[in-house]
């Protein structure tokens, strides 16, 4: 079986994860992962992930996988004494001095090497393997020839890729461009995406002069990198041998996670029952924010991989709530709204299973009972006639309504 991987970045987005069909979530504490500045869980909420997880037959991984310098060690050793004992299902990391100290602290768990290792050979995965750990994600450089040959060769390891989300323009995620421009350290839990930022030219006699790298006024993102979306190539990917498919985004929204999980489940259903089509699940991919996507390195050297034009996402569409009830008396539904919308707008609401329905809305009211033309308050609680829709359910417009 082909495990799904969903990133997780509060407890919220683990939920609707799992309710949207992965299999398993990765996580990270307050401390010591790579998005920790934006996106981690209290102990608390370490707790609460785990039983909702393992109650529904899921699997929880915490990520601890920044480069730690000598100041991190003490703390990091603290941190390991309060999650002693939880039944985390397996540790990410990507440094050895790390993983000897889970060893010493937590004894023989289930240990996954971070992309962030670099593993681009069988011969690299074997010394890991020698080292006790059980999964290895695999650097993103590699094509589908080079991930077969190492997944056979070192066949006592599970092995993971990244399947879809944002790429990063450096050597597997090391990068130091955060480092030298803003003094937030990328391989601690602090990248400021300086990769994503326009730069023009600069002659040095004609300061002040700036002249733009392609023919744009707006100067052009030279290092930022499309996205990566395997939807395509799924089933070759697949057949090379990997355990578990690795959506990335802990950063991402429950929108964005309910929908790209969504995708890969349904197209790795379809592999598995030998039917794969791929063109409809494209359809909807482009109605998440995105980038301009690409196969990154699967097929090879990447073809016109990096974004010259503008850094910025693609959004056609808008999310507009979350379903919280459902009276099948009125055929209404009571939502917490998102973003504005208005009587006339087109709709569609989604959820697990592929279920897909579509609709116009034609009333909006309060909870106190009262008749609105528009939504224009955030995370206000309303009533809308629309088909049949389940709680979990969520609501997207065109972004043109």
């Amino acid at each position: 079986m082909i495990e799904l991987l969903a990133p997780a970045g509060d407890l919220q987005k683990l939920k609707v994860a799992i309710d949207y069909g992965a299999d398993a979530c990765y996580i990270g504490g307050e401390l010591f992962g790579l998005r920790t500045a934006s996106a981690s869980f209290t102990i608390d909420n370490i707790k609460e992930a785990l039983e909702y997880a393992h109650s529904r037959g899921k699997k929880v991984y915490l990520v601890l996988n920044i480069i730690p310098h000598n100041e991190d060690i003490e703390q990091l050793k603290q941190y390991l004494e309060e999650i002693k004992g939880l039944p985390i299902d397996g540790f990410i990391v990507s440094d050895p001095g790390t993983l000897k100290l889970i060893r010493e602290s937590l004894g023989y768990v289930e240990i996954h090497l971070s992309t962030q290792a670099n593993t681009t050979s069988a011969a690299s995965a074997a010394f890991w393997a020698d080292q006790g750990v059980k999964r290895i994600i695999l650097a993103r450089e590699l094509n589908l020839e080079e991930i077969s040959h190492i997944v056979k060769t070192v066949p006592e390891l599970d092995f993971e890729v990244f399947v879809h989300g944002a790429m990063c323009m450096s050597y597997s995620g090391r990068c130091l461009i955060s480092s030298f421009l803003t003094g937030r350290d990328a391989n601690r839990g602090d990248c400021a995406q300086s990769c994503r930022w326009r730069y023009h030219l600069v002659e040095e006699k004609r300061p002040g002069e700036y002249f733009p790298i392609e023919e744009t006024e707006q100067g052009t993102a030279i290092m930022s990198s499309k996205d990566l979306a395997t939807l395509p190539i799924l089933d070759q990917v697949i057949q090379t041998g990997v355990k578990s498919l690795k959506l990335e985004g802990r950063n991402k929204s429950i929108f964005y996670v309910a929908s790209i999980v969504r995708i890969y489940r349904e197209a790795i259903d379809r592999i598995e029952r030998g039917e794969y089509h791929y063109e409809d699940l494209y359809d909807e991919m482009l109605k998440v924010s995105h980038r301009d996507y690409s196969t990154g390195f699967f097929m090879g050297h990447p073809d016109q991989a990096q974004n010259y034009g503008d850094k910025g996402y693609i959004r056609d569409y808008q999310f507009v709530g979350r379903v919280l009830d459902y009276d099948d008396t009125t055929g209404r539904a009571l939502i917490e709204q998102r973003n504005h919308f208005k009587l006339g707008d087109e709709m569609e609401a989604f959820g697990p299973d592929y279920r897909l329905v579509r609709f116009q809305v034609n009333d909006i009211m309060s909870t106190q009972g009262q008749a609105q033309e528009s939504a224009p308050h955030p995370m206000q609680q309303l009533w809308l006639t629309m088909p049949k829709v389940e709680p979990g359910d969520l609501i997207r417009r065109p972004s043109s309504n």
